[in-house]
C-alpha cells in the first residue's frame, strides 16, 4: 500500500482525496497497489472539508512522516510551497504539484532538487488535458516548432459570451464571478497571468527556455470591447486569449494576449470554459489537445493520474524532459519588442474633417501598412476607426500608438490586438 500525504485539502485537493477513494479499484488495478491518502493539511482544521480523511493544520506531519511516500501540493502560491516541496524532496518523498506559479518561478531549481525523484507536475497546464506527457514523452521525437493555445477558461467562457450574445465586459465578468469562474479580484486570470505561468511551463519542456513571467510579453483582456468582437465578425475572426510559443532560427518568441484568429482554424472553435493547446512538430505536423482546463475533478484527475504513474515505478527523470540542453543550448528568448504580427487597432477620434488624412500619414511615418479600415460612429463628437494591418513590428505598433495617444483628436489610448 502507498500513502499520500495532501498539503492543501481545497476542492482540488478534497477530489483528489475522492477519486482515491471512489476508483479506488481501478486505480489499484492499474497501478499494481492500493493507494490511500494518509493525511492532508489545511490551515482552518474547524472548517468542513467534506472528506474523510485526518487532517493536520502542521505540514511537517506529512513532511516528517517515514509512511508518506508521496506528498501532493496543492497550496497555490509561489514561496511557501517550494519551502514545503524542497523539503519533501530532500527527505526522499516524490512530488505531485498543480502549482503552476510555483512551477513559472522555480522549475528548473526543483529540477535540480528532484534528480531521481519522481516529480509530477501534469494537473498545473490546462487541467485534465494530459499535454504535459504528451510534450515530454508523445512528442520526444520532434522538434517542436510551436504552442498555441487557449489556457485560461475564464477568460474563454467571457470572450465566448461576449461574442455569441453581445454582452459587455464588465457585465460578464460580474456573472463570471457569480458563477465562480472568476476571483473577487479577476487580475490573475483576466490580466493573463495564469495563461503566461502555463506558458512558461510547455515552454521549458520543448525549447529549455529558462524564462519568468517578467521576462515576456502579458496582456489580458481588459480592453475588448463590442466594437473589437463586430470587427473581428465581419472579418472572419473569433478573439481568443492565448499563450503563444513559436520558434524563430535560433530565437523562441513567448507571449500572451487576446488575439484575432480565422474563424476557421480549430482553436477558434473552442468555447466556453475549455482548453484548447495546439502543437506543431517537425516530424508529426500539428496536434490538438482539448478538454476542460479547470475544476476540481478534471484537476484532480491529472493529479491522481501522475500519482498512479510513479506508484507504477515511472520517474520523470530529467522532470522537463531532457538531460542535455535542448537544441544543442543555442535557443534563446525573443526580445518582445522584435515580434512580429499582423494587428488591429481601435482608435476613438473626434470626427471632423482632416483626422483620418492625419491618422494615414502618421501610419505612414512608422512604416506600418494598413490592410483595411473602417469607421463607425462612436457617440454625437467622435468615431471609432477600425484597422488592420499588414505585418509589422512590434517595436514599431508601440512607438505609432504612443504618437496617436499625443494627438488633441484622439479621445483615448488606442486598443490594439495582434492578428495570428
Amino acid at each position: 500500500m502507498v500513502k499520500v500525504g495532501i498539503v492543501g485539502v481545497g476542492t482540488v485537493g478534497v477530489s483528489v482525496a475522492q477519486i482515491l477513494k471512489e476508483n479506488a479499484d481501478v486505480i489499484s488495478a492499474r497501478a499494481g497497489r492500493d493507494i490511500v491518502v494518509k493525511s492532508g493539511v489545511v490551515k482552518n482544521l474547524s472548517k468542513d472539508r467534506g472528506v474523510d480523511i485526518t487532517l493536520t493544520d502542521n505540514v511537517d506531519d506529512i513532511l516528517n512522516d517515514d509512511e508518506i511516500e508521496i506528498v501532493v501540493e496543492l497550496m497555490g502560491g509561489v514561496d511557501e510551497p517550494y519551502e514545503v516541496v524542497t523539503k519533501a524532496l530532500k527527505s526522499g518523498k516524490a512530488v505531485v504539484t498543480a502549482n503552476k506559479a510555483l512551477l513559472a518561478y522555480h522549475r528548473y531549481e526543483l529540477q535540480e532538487l528532484a534528480k531521481d525523484i519522481a516529480f509530477e507536475y501534469e494537473a498545473s497546464v490546462a487541467g485534465g488535458i494530459p499535454i504535459i506527457n504528451a510534450l515530454r514523452n508523445g512528442l520526444s521525437a520532434n522538434h517542436i516548432e510551436s504552442i498555441m493555445g487557449i489556457m485560461n477558461g475564464t477568460c474563454n467562457y467571457m470572450l465566448t459570451k461576449m461574442s455569441n450574445e453581445g454582452v459587455a465586459y464588465d457585465v460578464i465578468l460580474k456573472e463570471a464571478q457569480d458563477l465562480g469562474y472568476a476571483e473577487a479580484d479577476p487580475t490573475f486570470d483576466v490580466g493573463g497571468y495564469d495563461a503566461a505561468h502555463k506558458l512558461l511551463i510547455l515552454a521549458s519542456i520543448a525549447y529549455g527556455i529558462d524564462a519568468k513571467p517578467e521576462d515576456i510579453l502579458i496582456e489580458g483582456i481588459e480592453n475588448i470591447s463590442q466594437d473589437d468582437i463586430a470587427f473581428a465578425k465581419e472579418f472572419g475572426y473569433a478573439i481568443k486569449l492565448l499563450g503563444i510559443a513559436k520558434k524563430d532560427g535560433n530565437e523562441v518568441e513567448l507571449r500572451v494576449h487576446a488575439a484575432l484568429v480565422p474563424q476557421d482554424e480549430m482553436i477558434a472553435k473552442i468555447d466556453g470554459v475549455m482548453n484548447g493547446i495546439s502543437v506543431v512538430g517537425d516530424k508529426v505536423g500539428e496536434t490538438l489537445y482539448y478538454g476542460a482546463g479547470a475544476g476540481g475533478d478534471a484537476t484532480a484527475s491529472a493529479v491522481v493520474a501522475n500519482i498512479v504513474d510513479i506508484v507504477r515505478g515511472g520517474k520523470s527523470t530529467p522532470m522537463l524532459g531532457f538531460d542535455r540542453p535542448m537544441e544543442a543550448g543555442t535557443l534563446t528568448l525573443k526580445d518582445s519588442a522584435d515580434i512580429e504580427s499582423k494587428y488591429y487597432l481601435r482608435v476613438n477620434v473626434s470626427d471632423k474633417a482632416g483626422v483620418l488624412a492625419r491618422i494615414t500619414k502618421i501610419f505612414e511615418e512608422h512604416n506600418i501598412s494598413v490592410q483595411t479600415m473602417l469607421q463607425r460612429p462612436a457617440d454625437g463628437s467622435s468615431a471609432n476607426l477600425l484597422i488592420s494591418t499588414h505585418n509589422a513590428k512590434e517595436s514599431d505598433i508601440q512607438a505609432m500608438i504612443q504618437t496617436l495617444q499625443e494627438l488633441d483628436f484622439v479621445q483615448s489610448k488606442p486598443a490594439m490586438i495582434r492578428i495570428v
